[in-house]
């Protein structure tokens, strides 16, 4: 629901054969309304260009394999931690895909009586360098 009305969810981690390379699509929709595959790629850090390229693959390749005649072409959503505008608009303009770019803030959506219990972002991040070494 929080996409709004008309959409199925098909999968995450959805495997893609893009040449002789395995690619997995993060979240996978369809849109009964529009008729069309969403492709969702969700990124921890912040916008880099080079994730408009990898989407744009995706967003091909599913129109390719996955749609039909009867399908819209297949629509891109990039969701980052943080963006640069300006760069973000320099990479859409850059593809001939239909592609959207929007960022997250995790604690907006933990409710209020949960997030004293949760650790900071700050805390996972020194965990998981942590745990690298």
């Amino acid at each position: 629901m929080e996409l709004g009305n008309g959409f199925a969810f098909l999968g995450r981690e959805v495997r893609l054969e893009v040449g002789n390379t395995e690619k997995f699509i993060d979240l996978l929709f369809y849109n009964v309304k529009i008729h069309s595959y969403i492709v969702v790629e969700v990124k921890s850090t912040d916008f880099d260009s080079s994730y408009a390229g990898q989407l744009g693959t995706y967003v091909a390749a599913v129109n390719h394999q996955m749609k039909s005649e009867t399908d819209n072409p297949t629509i891109g959503l990039l969701i980052c931690k943080n963006m640069d505008r300006v760069e973000a608009q320099y990479a859409l303009e850059s593809s001939s895909q239909p592609l959207g770019i929007s960022t997250y803030q995790l604690s907006k959506m933990i409710p209020d009586k949960f997030k004293s219990s949760l650790p900071t972002i700050e805390e996972i991040e020194k965990n998981f360098k942590e745990n690298k070494k």
